[in-house]
């Protein structure tokens, strides 16, 4: 097929705190030396941050090296925390509140600032163009394109103007072939391309299994005399009975608060709602007292790549580099991925603008980010953590707090273990027959709800006729296999009611997937147990626009 062809020097898939990052600092250091460097920023959302989730608190330490004044260029960064509160919730009634002693010190969060990522991005982006960045919004990266000798060399950009079945409509415009020297992934978390490429240079063949969250957000506006700006509040127990986790509620500008749950992705009852336990965590009097009388406005869910340090793979190949949370760089003991991302987008940003300045043309392997990882503050804060999610995955919620209470307050993380965690997260599901069934109460309408009238709050959009981007592998498996073995665990662990078991006319059951419903979170591409979904972009713009998440 012809396509239009674009070239650049570097291309950066994703605008989010880690691709934003890469190119800022590129151009940065193209401007100071005066050459030419042409790079280029595509984002499958709608605009920048329509497709950002997060927390968010916020550590400044890698947004200080890239716009060391960065509140003089306006920032959306004005909420300082204030107060950092813990509690064990013991069932739906009762709580401790945990002092901070006996709490591990990477959760405290002094001089850290509540925020919205979605904007901090979108005023990322007006930086970085403001340095020379072409920013393209509404543009899918859906394919990878290989040099004659096997190297990246750029990306193919989704078609447009599909239909369903595949056919081309009257609005057909085929993707454009964008090329360039060295190709930057930062898709976030369960990245479709990053995950083939990790399958065709083998990356992750020598590390621990990738481990994964889902993280749920909803953003109230609740009275004034209910509202703290600065407090964060985290919680561990109870929903949680059957998987690990916890939730938070930050207490942001504007008589706002963003509260969430994050579920983690290795349970083993199939019959577990991620999304119920968010709902029902709503009811319990710490939440609840904050909410009561208030107004949810905003609703959304995102995987999280929790496995930290244990499961970096290798994050170079011929062509370019996976960085952030396309390649796992959260630190979860922090509960934070933002300041890791950037910075490894800090990293790849110098390492690739050496290798561009020298005189050679030659297309290489950028080895060279490797030691600079290796000798950055992310390496260090990484290793030290790297033990906080296998010790609760392995011990629970208690045991594995208290060891990491342990390891990072009086061993600053440098315990001398490793705590394996080899287990990927589809295979942990029991038979649904061996699994106690849980009975999930009704919304209420006022704390609680349904997946349907919280996807409305997303504004989840997808042009309908166009093919699924959700494709089954194998399309008798959900039937065959994952509804007599496991009840069909996606009508559960979807947080949009994307997947349905109907009755077809003739009375035998067959899985609708609602894809215009998708908000892009990949849990499916993740927990399915045969591996069987594969998540790839629907057309450019489609999926959640999220104002302020």
């Amino acid at each position: 097929m012809e396509r239009e062809v674009m070239e650049f020097d570097v291309i950066v898939v994703g605008a989010g705190p880690s691709g934003l990052s890469t190119a800022c600092k590129l151009k940065q250091l193209a401007n100071e030396k005066g050459q030419e460097l042409n790079v280029c920023v595509l984002e499958k959302g709608s605009e920048v941050g329509a497709h950002i989730l997060s927390g968010a608190v916020f550590e400044t330490k890698a947004l200080d090296e890239l716009f060391p004044n960065w509140l003089e260029l306006g920032a959306p960064l004005t909420t300082k925390v204030t107060e950092d509160h813990i509690y064990l919730l013991n069932n739906e009634q009762s709580a401790t509140k945990l002092p901070n002693f006996m709490t591990p010190k990477t959760m405290h969060n002094t001089g850290n600032y509540i925020t919205s990522m979605a904007n901090l991005c979108r005023w990322m982006a007006e930086q970085a163009e403001s340095l020379g960045v072409e920013v393209f919004p509404g543009f899918t990266a859906a394919n990878v394109h290989y040099n004659e000798d096997g190297s990246v060399g750029g990306v193919i950009t989704g078609d447009m103007g599909l239909s369903e079945s595949g056919e081309q409509k009257d609005s057909y415009m085929p993707g454009m072939l964008l090329t360039a020297k060295y190709t930057v992934f930062a898709e976030g978390c369960r990245g479709h391309l990053g995950k083939q490429l990790m399958q065709k240079f083998e990356l992750n063949k020598d590390v621990s299994p990738q481990h994964y969250a889902i993280g749920f957000k909803e953003i109230w506006d609740i009275p004034a005399e209910q509202h703290q700006e600065g407090l964060v509040v985290h919680t561990a127990g109870w929903p949680l009975n059957d998987a690990t986790g916890g939730s938070y509620l930050y207490h942001a500008e504007n008589n706002q608060v963003f509260v969430g749950l994050i579920v983690d992705l290795n349970y083993s009852n199939p019959h577990l709602s991620p999304f119920d336990e968010f709902q029902r965590l709503k009811h319990h009097p710490v939440i609840a007292e904050t909410l009561k009388d208030g107004k949810r406005v905003t609703y959304g869910a995102r995987a999280i790549a929790k496995g930290g340090f244990n499961s970096l793979p290798k994050m170079t190949f011929p062509g370019g580099l996976i960085v952030g949370c396309d390649a796992g760089t959260l630190n979860f003991s922090k509960i934070k991925g933002n300041h890791t991302a950037m910075k490894s987008g800090l990293i790849a940003a110098e390492t690739l603008f050496d290798i561009l300045s020298a005189e050679t043309s030659d297309i290489k392997d950028p080895v060279e980010y490797t030691e600079a990882f290796k000798n950055s503050w992310l390496y260090d804060e990484l290793y030290r953590s790297r033990n906080f999610g296998a010790a609760i995955h392995k011990f629970g919620n208690f045991i594995g707090g208290a060891y990491n209470t342990l390891d990072q307050n009086f061993f600053g993380g440098k315990l001398p273990f490793n705590i394996g965690d080899s287990t990927p997260d589809h295979a942990c599901l029991k038979l649904a027959a061996d699994s106690v069934k849980i009975s999930y109460p009704k919304p209420d309408g006022v704390l609680s709800f349904d997946k349907l009238s919280s996807v409305f709050l997303s504004n989840t959009n997808h042009e309908e006729d166009q093919p699924c981007h959700l494709v089954l592998k194998d399309p008798s498996i959900p039937i065959t296999v994952n509804l007599p073995k496991y009840d069909e665990p996606a009508q559960r662990y979807c947080p949009a009611g994307v997947y349905e078991i109907i009755e077809n006319d003739a009375g035998e059951k067959q899985l609708q997937i609602n894809g215009q419903n998708c908000v892009h979170c990949k849990t499916c591409d993740i927990k399915d147990p045969n591996q069987n979904i594969n998540w790839v972009v629907p057309e450019g713009t489609g999926g959640p626009n999220y104002p302020n998440m």
